[in-house]
């Protein structure tokens, strides 16, 4: 098996046509095995997406076995060829759009995830009511949704077919609340001006007020500040604290 990267308490090797993600014990069996339910039950769409070949146990550690999908991220290439940005920025909304397309009635249901880490946040109790009161206002869809839509997470192979991946986060709810996810990613990574440019796309490509995704993006940072990491608390309670959009 060849290394081929690792993060906090995870690891992928590349085991010839196989991927084989490895995790710790800091990650729950029941959170890992999910994880793999999630994947296959997305399967059973229409969307390209590398299918599950196995749950196991590897030197101790839980671990998931994939297709290994031979590409490039959309990341890497947008990182490579600076004058196709807005090209792959279309061609990203584009797959988001086909993919909230997709209905997956097992799947769990955004809402109520929101509802549990809102209610998981340190924010005061009067915060966490406005949230959750911005929340249940939403209109209930069962759209497939990502939970983390981003180009690192899109997949292009050599014949230009697109495979999205890692679906630990998946979900069926509104659209636009995960693409304010996706917008809250990008805003996290400093793409201030991709940020936008996204939000702007998205929205017209899916004659949605830019207002409404806005809107959204409270509950979003409040989810996200749950992950408690210190870098980002400044600007999350910042989002999270907005009371009125403009």
């Amino acid at each position: 098996m060849e290394l081929i990267h690792e993060s906090v308490g995870k690891k992928l090797y590349r085991d010839g046509d196989r991927l084989i993600k490895s995790f710790d014990e800091s990650y729950s069996k029941a959170g890992i095995l999910n994880e793999a339910l999630n994947q296959a039950r997305v399967e059973e769409t229409e969307l390209n997406i590398p299918k599950v070949l196995g749950v196991t146990v590897v030197e101790g550690r839980w671990s998931l076995i994939w297709e290994y999908i031979d590409g490039e991220t959309l990341e890497a290439l947008m990182h490579k060829h600076p004058e196709k940005e807005d090209e792959y920025l279309n061609f990203f909304v584009d797959l988001q759009i086909r993919m909230s397309s997709e209905r997956v009635p097992l799947l769990g249901h955004l809402r109520d995830k929101m509802h549990m880490k809102i209610s998981a946040s340190a924010y005061p109790a009067t915060v966490r009511y406005d949230l959750h009161m911005r929340l249940d206002g939403l209109p209930r869809h069962n759209k497939l949704c990502h939970g983390d839509f981003q180009p690192s997470n899109v997949v292009i192979t050599p014949d230009g077919t697109p495979y999205i991946i890692d679906w630990s986060h998946a979900t069926q709810g509104n659209g636009s609340a995960d693409a304010a996810r996706t917008y809250l990613i990008f805003k996290l990574q400093g793409k201030d001006e991709l940020a936008e440019k996204y939000l702007k796309l998205f929205c017209t490509k899916t004659d949605t007020a830019i207002q409404y995704v806005q809107r959204i993006l409270p509950i979003v940072a409040a989810s996200q500040s749950v992950k408690g990491k210190p870098e980002e608390k400044e600007f999350l309670d910042k989002w999270v604290n907005v009371c009125d959009w403009q």
